[in-house]
This record gives structure tokens, C-alpha cells and sequence, in this order.
């Protein structure tokens, strides 16, 4: 489990073993092996460490359903540790279990910071709802505007400092994790009690 709070950035340095390994540089980020750590939204186990660089098993599955795939050579991902019993809940529950990719449509202007707004398909509309929580890449937002087939967030300052998503243009992909207390509270309406 994860809540969306970015302190680190790690940049992408490669593929190894057939795109079976994805490679992060990561420095002062310490990570047993066998520990998840969320990468741009995705959670992913490290195999190995190698100096500032972790290593992680990467599936075809995730790779074509994620961002993952398309990385380009030292691009900027946001990395987060897992949550523990002890630590304090500052965004909100995530599995980094990604539930579509959406495409960045407009950024604007708006001090202190930037609002965003995303694409939304038509089948994902129902977990969201005006003031709700989305992750985008792993950073956990409120929904600040909706339509049917959009959503629009707001960036503060911090964010855009301690996060990639300052870097993004209108046309990128990114990683959309909807609400998990929503998609339950969806799933448990619509189909039941049974």
C-alpha cells in the first residue's frame, strides 16, 4: 500500500535481461529485496541493488498497461516506499495497481501552481467524483473539476517540486490509479451484496 505523498525521484536507466528488468537510479533510496516500491505509480519489487541503481521485475502485462513501456532514457520517475503501520497517511490509500493511461490534454497557469486536466474513458467515469482522490504517476490529488470525459487537478507548489509532473506536456501519457475505496464502494453497489 502506498498514499501517494512523492519525496524522491529516481530517472530511468535502462531495460536488462530481454525487458524482463527495469533499472532506476536511485540514490539514498535503500530497498531490501523483495520490497515494493511504487514507480511512477506502478508498485514494483527490487531483485537487486547495484550502488544508487535498483533493479525490478517487470512483466509484458505491465509494460503494456502502464507508462512503463515508453520510458526514454533518463526520464524522471516518482518513487515512493511502501506504507507501514506507523507512518502517517498524508494522501490517500493506493494499491500501484494502474487502471488506465491517460493523456494529458491542457496545462494551465494557476498561482501558486497549475492545474492539469486528463482525458477520462467513459468506463473509468464512475470511480471519480468532484473533490475525490486520483493518483497520477503515484501522486496523490483531488479531483478539482469533472466531466464526462475529463478530469482536471490541481498542482501546488511542493508537488510540482517533489514530483515529475511538473515536467509534463499536453499530449504525455501518464498513470492513473482511481480511488480504491470508490472502485469497492462502486463494485459493491452495482453488483451487490451478493
Amino acid at each position: 500500500m502506498f498514499t501517494g505523498i512523492i519525496l524522491q525521484t529516481g530517472r530511468f536507466r535502462g531495460f536488462a535481461k530481454g525487458k524482463t528488468e527495469l533499472i532506476v537510479e536511485a540514490p539514498g533510496l535503500a530497498v531490501e529485496f523483495g520490497g515494493s516500491v511504487a514507480v511512477d505509480g506502478v508498485c514494483l519489487s527490487v531483485i537487486r541493488q547495484e550502488g544508487p541503481a535498483l533493479a525490478f521485475n517487470i512483466s509484458q502485462e505491465t509494460l503494456s498497461r502502464t507508462t512503463l513501456g515508453r520510458l526514454k532514457p533518463d526520464a524522471v520517475l516518482n518513487l515512493e516506499r511502501p506504507l507501514t503501520l506507523a507512518a502517517p497517511l498524508g494522501g490517500h490509500l493506493m494499491t500501484g495497481h494502474v487502471d488506465f493511461v491517460g493523456l494529458l490534454k491542457r496545462v494551465q497557469a494557476k498561482a501558486p501552481g497549475k492545474r492539469l486536466a486528463f482525458g477520462l474513458p467513459a468506463d473509468y467515469r464512475p470511480y471519480f467524483i468532484p473533490q475525490g482522490s486520483v493518483a497520477v504517476n503515484g501522486v496523490s490529488l483531488t479531483v478539482a473539476a469533472l466531466s464526462r470525459t475529463a478530469f482536471e487537478v490541481e498542482l501546488i507548489p511542493v508537488t510540482l517540486d517533489k514530483s515529475n509532473l511538473s515536467r509534463l506536456r499536453p499530449g504525455q501519457a501518464v498513470n492513473v490509479e482511481c480511488d480504491m475505496v470508490g472502485k469497492y464502494l462502486y463494485n459493491w453497489i452495482s453488483h451487490g451484496s451478493r
